[in-house]
């Protein structure tokens, strides 16, 4: 089989060769290298497409597997899991479980950690504080169905904020807990998306292997009178959640 363009893996770059190889993976399987019956091509065809060995190939097939992504069986091959992407839909006013409304049968909302700590300094800046400021940090995790689905930072505007981390715990809802503070409705006031690899937290709290495809979410949103109170970077797993905007 000849290497497809753009499908040979580069060594020396930093980035694991197996880890290359399970990005190929993904993309060659949105390009529609399984057949009819999902099945990837052998090992030995991927080792040949990505100009790596067989382990390499084994290695990525096995992060993928524990993903979701893939289904090795005995005798049978490689299979690509027929599995439907939740959409979680970005706009003025976004919601977590309005989002996945229609599409799971429940939603929540869990606390992981919370705090007060300098903020960095975009998170600083965006919510109209001098870099260095201390502000109420939330960490959540979003489950749909039960399946982890995002796992987020979230920044609030100042001291009147600081309760906001009990609320949530409380009612597993951040829309809840704004309103507990006097904020009635709120505003998405911009949102930036971008893709990167799993991290440390991404493979123990979302459940997914090293070198998985996060698509990751800085927002910002006002209250409706237009001044910043949250600033949310939220990283959402690319094989369980499409993002439209």
């Amino acid at each position: 089989m000849r290497k497809a363009a753009g499908a040979r893996v580069h060594r020396g770059v930093g980035v694991a060769l197996w880890r290359q190889v399970a990005d190929g993976i993904r993309s060659a399987i949105a390009a529609g290298i399984a057949d009819g019956q999902g099945r990837l091509p052998s090992e030995v065809d991927l080792a040949s497409r990505f100009g790596v060995n067989r382990h390499t190939v084994r290695a990525a097939i096995q992060a993928l597997a524990q993903e979701g992504v893939l289904a090795a069986e005995q005798g049978r091959g490689t299979y690509v899991r027929r599995q439907r992407k939740l959409v979680y839909p970005i706009g003025a006013r976004t919601r977590f479980s309005a989002g996945f409304d229609g599409q799971a049968r429940t939603t929540s909302v869990e606390l992981l950690d919370h705090g007060e700590e300098a903020a960095p300094g975009v998170v600083a800046e965006a919510l109209g504080f001098a870099p260095g400021s201390r502000l109420p940090r939330v960490e959540t995790l979003g489950k749909a169905d039960g399946v982890a689905v995002s796992r987020a930072t979230h920044w609030f505007a100042g001291g009147r904020f600081r309760k906001v981390a009990a609320t949530i715990g409380r009612t597993g809802s951040i829309t809840r807990a704004l309103a507990a503070v006097g904020i009635r409705d709120y505003v998405r006031a911009s949102t930036l998306v971008e893709a990167s690899h799993a991290d440390v937290g991404d493979t123990q709290v979302l459940g997914l292997s090293p070198g998985a495809i996060v698509l990751v979410t800085r927002a910002l949103n006002h209250d409706p009178a237009g001044a910043p109170i949250q600033y949310s970077v939220s990283r959402f797993p690319a094989d369980r959640v499409e993002l439209i905007i």
